[in-house]
């Protein structure tokens, strides 16, 4: 492990066991940091730290830390005070417990450290503790003190290093109360075999290929106008309007996920054997089912119509006869008085 400036020097109690270590940050920033300035003429603007009482600059070595009482006054608190706390955890991470590692709930996870062994004397029951919680598949839960206030911590192993995170307290927590939709809302089956097809697409990802887009682009801005330059305009987000139909961008999403992937460019997402839906033909065909279903049940329904329409029907086809018989003899003219309307 890279040498690392330690931030706590202290010792894991692990029961009678004691453990000498030395505490590392396990995470780095690499956010973008601005300066403010005076937009007239660019100038830096700082900030001085000002006694009230005697209105002038004081320097770091003369500022200390005081509580403020409800009536204003102030408790002046030196780090004398604090180291000497009646408290076991000021100089020791004590471990409480061995619990499994998902009964930690992730909304307690803060800031990340690794535990070094400190010294030749430490890499012994540095490694033993190591070594059983790796058998145990356990984590420890543990005590310690750091920057003035007591702490409590989640132990683990990370390759072959002890880590620890810190833990918020169960009261720090808050509740999820009026967070959740207050609106009762049906999620059919259909919507979530499409929710569950967009994330099989969608698959996994490995962290490690993951990186800022947004802290590349500043640093691409900000070369940009150091070299004197005009920084590239980023495209136009698209507008994302309000979803009308959740079916319709779950598929749409579908299939834009396989086309990302290079599976099935330009075809339709197979999501619709999870939500069958009526095909045209299908759709003709019950049409024209239904209609022939209310034909008949029209023609059972009035018997007198159907004796009608029959006898019209025969009607015409006697007077059909009628006009093909005296097609075929020209000689027998029908007179003008035997003609009806």
């Amino acid at each position: 492990m890279p040498q690392v400036r330690s931030i706590w020097n202290g010792a894991i109690s692990f029961g009678l066991v004691s453990i000498p270590i030395k505490l590392v940050n396990a995470t780095e920033s690499h956010s973008i940091s601005f300066r403010q300035i005076h937009t007239e003429d660019g100038g830096r603007i700082r900030y001085r730290k000002v006694c009230e009482l005697e209105d002038r600059e004081v320097p770091q070595s003369e500022i200390g830390k005081a509580y403020e009482d409800a009536d204003g006054t102030m408790i002046p608190i030196t780090d004398d005070d604090l180291a000497h706390l009646p408290i076991p955890t000021a100089k020791t991470i004590e471990i409480v417990a061995f619990v499994p590692a998902d009964r930690i709930d992730p909304l307690q996870m803060d800031a990340a450290y690794y535990l070094s062994a400190n010294g030749v004397p430490a890499a012994k029951p540095y490694t033993l503790l190591r070594e059983a919680l790796k058998r145990s598949q356990k984590v420890a839960i543990a005590k310690y003190a750091l920057r003035g206030r007591e702490r409590l911590g989640m132990l683990r192993v990370v390759d072959d290093v002890i880590a620890m995170h810190g833990l918020l307290w169960p009261d720090e927590i808050r509740a999820p109360e009026d967070v959740a939709p207050d609106t009762g809302v049906t999620v059919r089956d259909k919507e979530l075999d499409l929710a569950d097809a967009l994330m099989d697409t969608l698959g996994e990802v490995d962290l490690a290929d993951l990186h800022d887009d947004y802290r590349e682009a500043v640093e691409e801005m900000i070369a940009a106008k150091a070299s004197g330059e005009q920084p590239a305009e980023s495209p136009a987000p698209a507008r994302s309007g309000k979803v009308l139909d959740l079916m319709a961008a779950l598929e749409k999403s579908v299939r834009e996920a396989k086309e990302s992937r290079g599976e099935g460019a330009g075809e339709k997402a197979e999501v619709r054997a999870l939500s069958p839906r009526a095909t045209p033909k299908q759709a003709t065909g019950k049409k024209s089912t239904s209609t022939a279903a209310k034909k008949t049940a029209a023609k059972k329904s009035s018997p007198a119509r159907a004796s009608t329409s029959t006898s019209a029907s025969a009607k015409k086809t006697t007077q059909g006869k009628k006009k093909t018989a005296a097609k075929k003899t020209p000689a027998k003219k029908a007179t003008p008085r035997k003609r009806t309307a």
